[in-house]
């Protein structure tokens, strides 16, 4: 190399160099040693974007959705306020246990019903009904936090029963605990009446508001639905439902990075049970009683059926799936006989089974982005057409 080559490659160097100093920030020099206050600023700062982040992810299908249910028992007739709209939040309450523990914890349970059913019992037997020789007579309140406690750690022994096992294992489990309730309700007489079961369980009158009525039932229904909604929401996002998440995709790893796979999987059920317990309550305040009947084989599959239909990978599909149910259920007899009922809903769930493994939702998602691409055929290209 000759010299003006070296000395033109050491300038352009040095130019380098002096470009890159200039582009750092200045020192900055703290009087009496006083440390930075970056770190609040930038907690501040991400604490912001969070807020921001939260506040775009609200738009504006879901303030009309809020608008509609709150507006929807001033509209409605007590009938659809009553037997659709609260049965359907109901039994959306439920599903949402299984839609939390199926779709991020990927545990396919069918003891959920179970777990509503013994909240309702329990609400029944410390409460009061109509069999004043079992059940106790304690105030509602007192009855109803001891029985979503009660249910919630059955919830988490179930969880403890089966999270050691997978896939069909887990499914046959969940399955063999619930018919054993089942068959413990219809057999015990000197604890759950048997049979027949409990009845005149009404919900209570509170600052002469008569919540027996359809408008303020309903609307204890959605605060609880709601409350619900967004306890799930919010979960996911926070850092055990994260760890949930991941123990869901790759267990093992989950464990080699020091997380205690068990434990996570046992508090998810407890979660599940807590959310199952108050639409049991919920749906024992809807039906004025409890029987073994409510607590049946048939009705553990419908909750299946309801979170399946409207799509286990977002927490508003278990109300939707409820209000398509409840909707069958209510009228489909005028289509088919009412024995028939059961083939309508099966044959809705295998066509959503076949075509939409995502349920509902899924369908809705399917149907946006073939409407996007047909308005905006280039869109995700990367081009830019003038």
């Amino acid at each position: 190399m000759s010299a003006a080559k070296w000395r033109r490659a050491m300038n352009s160097s040095a130019t380098a160099a002096d470009l890159s100093r200039a582009a750092r920030p200045p020192a900055v020099v703290h009087p009496m040693g006083t440390p930075p206050a970056i770190p609040s600023i930038q907690a501040s700062a991400e604490s912001w974007s969070r807020t921001r982040a939260s506040i775009r992810a609200i738009r504006w299908r879901h303030v009309i959705v809020l608008a509609f249910v709150l507006a929807y028992p001033f509209f409605a007739s007590n009938f659809f306020t009553f037997q659709i709209g609260a049965q359907s939040l109901a039994l959306g309450l439920i599903a949402l246990s299984l839609t939390f523990l199926g779709g991020y914890g990927g545990m396919v349970s069918l003891a959920q019903m179970t777990v509503a059913g013994f909240a309702a019992y329990m609400l029944a037997i410390f409460g009061t009904s109509s069999n004043l020789a079992i059940s106790l007579g304690w105030p509602w309140w007192l009855a109803l936090v001891v029985a979503v406690s009660l249910a919630t750690l059955v919830a988490a022994g179930i969880g403890w029963l089966s999270v050691r096992t997978e896939g069909i294992y887990t499914i046959m489990i969940t399955l063999a605990v619930g018919v054993a309730f089942f068959y413990l309700a219809q057999q015990n007489y000197t604890v759950f009446n048997g049979f027949q079961g409990f009845s005149k369980i009404s919900p209570p009158v509170l600052f002469g508001v008569d919540f027996r009525d359809p408008m303020p039932f309903y609307f204890v229904v959605l605060a609880c639905s709601l409350g619900g909604y967004f306890f799930v929401k919010h979960l996911i996002r926070a850092p055990f439902g994260i760890a949930l998440q991941g123990i869901r995709d790759n267990p093992r790893r989950m464990q080699a990075l020091g997380y205690n796979v068990t434990a996570h999987r046992v508090a998810a059920y407890a979660v599940a049970g807590f959310l199952a317990a108050i639409g049991g309550i919920l749906m024992v305040w809807y039906n004025n009683r409890i029987s073994p009947g409510t607590v049946g084989t048939g009705a553990m599959i419908n909750i299946l059926i309801i979170a399946v239909l409207g799509g286990m990978k977002h927490p508003i599909g278990a109300f939707i799936g409820a209000i398509v149910f409840v909707l069958l259920q209510n009228f489909a007899i005028d289509l088919v006989d009412r024995e028939r009922f059961n083939l309508v809903i099966g044959g809705v769930f295998l066509a959503i089974v076949l075509f939409s493994p995502d349920g509902l939702l899924g369908l809705w998602q399917a149907l946006r982005n073939r409407m996007g691409n047909s308005f905006f055929p280039n869109r995700g290209s990367g081009r830019i057409h003038r």
